[in-house]
């Protein structure tokens, strides 16, 4: 009997981007998410759906398209949440990286438990990730429950888990005002980022409300219209918080 071959169910893909991992990548955001984060920039992605398919051949000729403007990139799986997709995620990578191609993976570890299953998963696709995009809420449990539906501490086991399987991260944080900027849950999140072995950057990524109109064509609730986004000078003012803990 024939094997059934690993497909994604995505959302849509970017071509060229540069924001999700070193150089210019194929991003492809596939569907599904467990949070449900008040200020979530791809609410489309939310629900598990079936309607776009994409096979790891198909990946692969998207990416030759294109490839000589992906000589310091690569390619990102990002959501959604990639993971809940895992055998697929951990299929296509393990085909990049016989063909030489970067991989990197956008994450919140939604997915991620204790159960040996789940862990050896993980472990496997590890094992063909180049570079692990965190997305590291909140720090403080009741404060991510309210902001994302979900508690934190599978997502802190995970950032540890990614750690000691010796992967490169990079924590991203989003500030928002009034929810992820208190000056002592930076402070603390600063503490445990400075507890890892393999962050090489930490990005603060300052809030943006762009993301209005897919809640209304979506007929969706968005929680946070009254949250105004941050300044810049506001961003580097945080920012210098979590830097002063880094380099103590």
């Amino acid at each position: 009997m024939e094997e059934k071959e690993i497909v994604g169910y995505y959302n849509s893909i970017e071509t060229f981007g540069a924001v999700d991992g070193p150089g210019l990548r194929l991003v492809i955001f596939l569907q599904g998410c467990l949070l449900r984060c008040k200020y979530c920039h791809n609410p489309e992605t939310l629900e598990f759906k079936k309607d776009k398919i994409i096979t790891i051949d198909e990946v692969i000729k998207l990416y030759e398209k294109n490839k000589s403007f992906y000589a310091h990139g690569g390619v990102t799986l990002s959501g959604g949440e990639a993971t809940t997709q895992i055998d697929f995620c951990i299929a296509l990578f393990k085909k990049l990286k016989e063909l030489n191609i970067n991989t990197c993976l956008d994450t919140c570890f939604g997915t991620f438990n204790e159960i040996e299953k789940i862990k050896s998963k993980w472990r496997e696709l590890l094992k063909y990730t180049d570079l692990v995009l965190a997305d590291l809420k909140h720090i403080d449990n009741e404060k991510h429950i309210s902001l994302t539906s979900r508690p934190n501490t599978n997502i802190l086991e995970a950032i540890k888990f990614v750690d000691e399987c010796n992967t490169k991260m990079w924590i991203r944080h989003v500030l928002v005002p009034g929810w992820t900027d208190d000056k002592d849950d930076l402070i603390k999140m600063a503490e445990f980022v400075k507890g890892l072995n393999n962050v090489e950057r930490f990005e603060m990524l300052p809030y943006h409300n762009m993301m209005i109109p897919k809640y209304e064509n979506l007929k969706m609730k968005f929680y946070l219209k009254d949250v105004t986004p941050p300044k810049k000078e506001y961003v580097v003012e945080c920012r210098k918080i979590i830097e002063n803990v880094l380099k103590s």
